[in-house]
């Protein structure tokens, strides 16, 4: 459920009342999964998760709740200005104990693994990348205590500061899902969009981010290394003025000059003080539109005693031609040492 920050008790008041625009929400409920669940009776523990499993999308769309696939087809048009959607009611099936690694063998049925793939077949290609969970195209997001304080996805002790997704990469996708099986309410996923940014940016500060002056270090997971040369000059916001297309990265992005590093800074702050918390429950599906909003996660206390915070995510790009010569099957292996 989205969080008010500026009224929840639970969370520090930091944003004036709607200083973020709501992230639309689409209930469901089992029934309307129904057919889906049945489909995915057949579907042993053991059945991987590979491109076996994206082709069983290919029929099992037409079996999507009529909502769930209108609020998508409306979200490849327009992300809207929270550049996000928030499915609710989706099935998880019975889970076991939250693993201890992400890729630990969790004897689960594989209804959430379908249900993910075939809302990511719908908005376009699921893909993963072979630096992030081993290119899992369904990848298990639950605290690991060696990265407890790490700017990762299986952190818990520091707040995970706003990004777009894998910034710096480029095949980076269109879409991040974002499923919840396993919720802890101490645990809030941070949204901006960006035109809720651009609201709180003056027209001179938007020109600077418009401009070429800044560059993207690759992420340490993916390669990258102090002595490796950051990425090519690119503009935060490009596209629209109205409706930018956005890319940033708290920790990896740099100005190459005082103004622009000073107008990024200003962005950060931005994004921080008007962001949308969102508490994912059990049966919630995050979209996120990784063109037109960033987002972050607070930091939690993990427990690592199986009833940790879990969640399941999936990359979606709009077409598989252009990293045809980086990818083998569904799997991205853009090698950055070489591109330096």
């Amino acid at each position: 459920m989205p969080v008010d920050l500026a009224t929840s008790d639970a969370a520090p008041r930091l944003l004036p009342r709607g200083h973020h625009h709501p992230v639309p929400e689409i209930a469901t409920s089992a029934a309307d999964w129904s057919a889906l669940a049945d489909r995915a009776l057949d579907l042993h523990p053991s059945t991987a998760v590979d491109e076996g499993l994206v082709d069983l999308t290919t029929t099992a769309q037409d079996l999507l709740p009529p909502n769930v696939r209108r609020a998508l087809a409306d979200l490849a048009v327009d992300p809207g200005p929270s550049g996000a959607l928030l499915l609710r009611g989706l099935p998880v099936g019975d889970l076991p104990a939250t693993p201890a690694e992400p890729s630990a063998h969790a004897a689960k049925d594989r209804i959430s693994e379908l249900v993910l793939l075939t809302v990511a077949r719908v908005l376009g290609e699921p893909v993963g990348y072979g630096p992030e969970h081993g290119g899992a195209l369904v990848q298990n997001l639950l605290p690991v205590r060696a990265a407890a304080a790490t700017q990762t996805s299986t952190s818990s002790a520091v707040d995970l500061e706003f990004h777009t997704e894998t910034a710096f990469h480029p095949h980076r996708p269109r879409y991040l899902l974002l499923s919840c099986l396993r919720s802890d309410h101490s645990a809030r996923t941070y949204l901006c969009g960006v035109r809720t940014l651009i609201e709180g940016l003056t027209t001179s500060e938007r020109l600077v981010l418009s401009e070429p002056r800044f560059r993207t270090r690759v992420d340490e997971s993916f390669g990258g290394t102090p002595d490796m040369a950051p990425g090519p000059l690119v503009p935060v916001l490009s596209g629209d003025p109205a409706a930018p297309t956005l890319v940033f990265d708290d920790q990896l992005m740099e100005g190459t000059d005082p103004k622009a590093r000073r107008v990024l800074a200003r962005l950060a702050d931005v994004a921080r003080t008007r962001r949308l918390a969102v508490v994912l429950e059990p049966g919630d599906l995050l979209v996120v539109d990784n063109h037109a909003c960033i987002h972050g996660r607070s930091s939690f206390s993990a427990r690592y005693d199986g009833t940790d915070r879990w969640l399941q995510r999936a990359f979606v790009i709009g077409d598989l031609a252009p990293s045809a010569d980086d990818r083998v099957g569904r799997i991205i292996n853009t090698d950055f040492a070489a591109a330096t």
